[in-house]
């Protein structure tokens, strides 16, 4: 299986060129990925546990789907084609967009576009990428991420605490 390609991005999001995954991310270059946070209607937040061969993170708790780019390709439809593959959630339409992040090293030097959108499932989960998921009530998070924030993805717990202030801005 051919290495993915990404485009590489300078700090206004512009592409500028394009490199093999494994290079994107030795080299710390700028580049592009989604992150779509599903909630239930009990308004619990369903969270991925990264599978243990993932080059990034291993092991740790992060949103529901996420994803690079891949070269050419939009935020929108990213998140769309993440979603089916990670956990086989089919979307109708382009999940709600919550805010931009820009690259910086807690998010892997990765422009993040942040989802959200609503479903119970079921989902159907792409072994290679994620392990289980599960739902969590917000407040258990939030205490969970103050406690033991190793346990997260160090770009889970950006987009975590934007919510969190986002929300008590009102």
């Amino acid at each position: 299986m051919a290495e993915e390609i990404f485009d590489v991005v300078n700090d206004r999001d512009e592409v500028i060129g394009e490199r093999p995954r494994s290079e994107v991310h030795r080299l710390r270059l700028n580049h592009r990925a989604i992150h779509v946070l599903v909630y239930n209607r009990r308004g619990d937040v369903l969270l991925q546990k990264r599978s243990i061969r993932k080059d990034c993170f291993p092991g740790t708790w992060d949103s529901s789907a996420s994803g690079h780019l891949d070269r050419g390709e939009a935020y929108d439809a990213c998140a769309v084609r993440e979603s089916r593959e990670e956990i086989g959630l089919i979307l109708a339409d382009t999940p709600g967009r919550l805010f931009y992040l820009p690259a910086e090293p807690d998010t892997g030097h990765e422009f993040l576009w942040v989802y959200r959108c609503e479903s119970d499932g079921p989902f159907v989960l792409q072994a290679s990428e994620v392990d289980r998921v599960e739902w969590f009530h917000p407040d258990v998070l939030t205490g969970w991420i103050e406690r033991r924030p190793e346990d997260f993805a160090s770009a889970f717990i950006v987009i975590w605490r934007r919510l969190l202030a986002d929300r008590a801005a009102g």
